[in-house]
This record gives C-alpha cells, structure tokens and sequence, in this order.
C-alpha cells in the first residue's frame, strides 16, 4: 500500500448538550486510526483521578497568563473565575506527524479556532433530530431537575443557531449512522491535496511534473 505523508486536521465537533457530541467522539477515536483528542489547559485544580497532560494540562492562573501574553493558546476563555485554552505546541507537534486532533468545543471556541488557524481546521456541527427528541435525551438521562433541563434546552436553541458557521451538519438520528458520516467527512478530507505533503514528491518519482 502507498504511504504518502500528509499534514493533519483539527477536526471540531460541537453540538448541544444531548444531541450526541460525546458519543460520536468516543467511538470515532476507538475505531479510527491516526486520530487523537485535544487536552484543554486550565487553571482550576485536577479532580479525584484525573491524569496531568491526559484529561487536562493543569497549570497555575500565573503560568496560564504567562501563555497568553505568549500567545501560546488557539483559544482560551474563563469561565467561573477558571482559565480554559488549548495549548498550540501540542496541537502542531501532532499534526505535523500527520496526526488529526479532534476538539470538542462551543461555537465561540470554534470560531476562535478560526482566527488562529483556519487552514488546518475542519468543523462539524451535530444537530438532534427534534427539539423533542433532545429534550427527551436530557430527561431520561435522571440527572437534572426540570429548571436544569428547561435551562439546557435554552442553551441549546442558541447554541444550534449558529449551526451555519460550521462547514457540515449532521443530524444524529443514528447513532451508527452518524459516526459513519463524521468518518466519511474525515477521510475525504485527508484526501485533500493540500494536506497531502508528500505528493508532490510521490507524482515527480513517476516522471510526472508538478
């Protein structure tokens, strides 16, 4: 089989709360080689199991600022008095092993996303297939009371609105059938000609020019 070196994606996926995001994540990065999942930083102290560098890179509100003024984040935001941002170096380091690197992030950090590196960014939004349907998925997970779900579902009709920023949309009535989609969206796009670094040399070795 012909192996030819190719740059990387960042590949989002954001959806409301419920319409699936987290359950297509999952089975694409169990199934789906050369693939791996973005570690956000933050400021805000590591949970009973989490893992330095695997669940967060857990850094100190003084070293996060640091790497802000360094311009050392794709995006960064606070929220509840925490720091959030997604460390670059990671992020180029794996896509220029030709690795793809999924983010699971809001339509305001996909859009900061966008500033920062556009070209190497590829975004797709999960709709559910109703409201009813999404407010039937928040209560039956038992969780929440009807103000957190009524909450939730506010959110999520502003969330969805800028459904249009995104470059695909898909609608989560399947579950199998979604995550073949995202799977479809991932390798055409590895097929694009621009990603494909080691093209160039791989058509000149056949006595092709460029």
């Amino acid at each position: 089989m012909v192996d030819i070196s190719r740059r990387g994606m960042m590949l989002v996926l954001s959806s409301p709360s419920g319409a699936g995001k987290t359950s297509i994540s999952r089975r694409l990065l169990a199934e789906e080689e050369g693939i791996v999942m973005s570690v956000s930083a933050t400021t805000r102290p590591p949970r009973p199991g989490e893992v330095d560098g695997k669940d967060y890179y857990f850094y100190s509100p003084e070293t996060f600022a640091r790497m802000v003024a360094e311009d050392g984040f794709l995006e960064h935001a606070t929220v509840f008095d925490n720091s959030y941002g997604t460390p670059k170096k990671p992020v180029w380091e794996a896509l220029n092993a030709g690795q793809d690197v999924l983010f699971d992030v809001d339509w305001q950090g996909t859009s900061k996303l966008k500033e920062s590196a556009k070209e190497h960014l590829v975004s797709v939004f999960i709709l559910p297939p109703s409201v009813e349907e999404l407010e039937s998925r928040l209560k039956g997970r038992g969780q929440d009371s009807d103000e957190v779900v009524a909450g939730r579902m506010a959110r999520a009709k502003s969330e969805m609105s800028h459904y249009a920023e995104y470059d695909y949309i898909i609608i989560n009535d399947d579950l199998d059938k979604s995550v073949e989609s995202v799977k479809s969206i991932l390798r055409a796009e590895r097929l694009k000609k621009d990603r494909q670094t080691g093209l160039l040399d791989f058509v000149q070795g056949m006595g092709v020019g460029s």
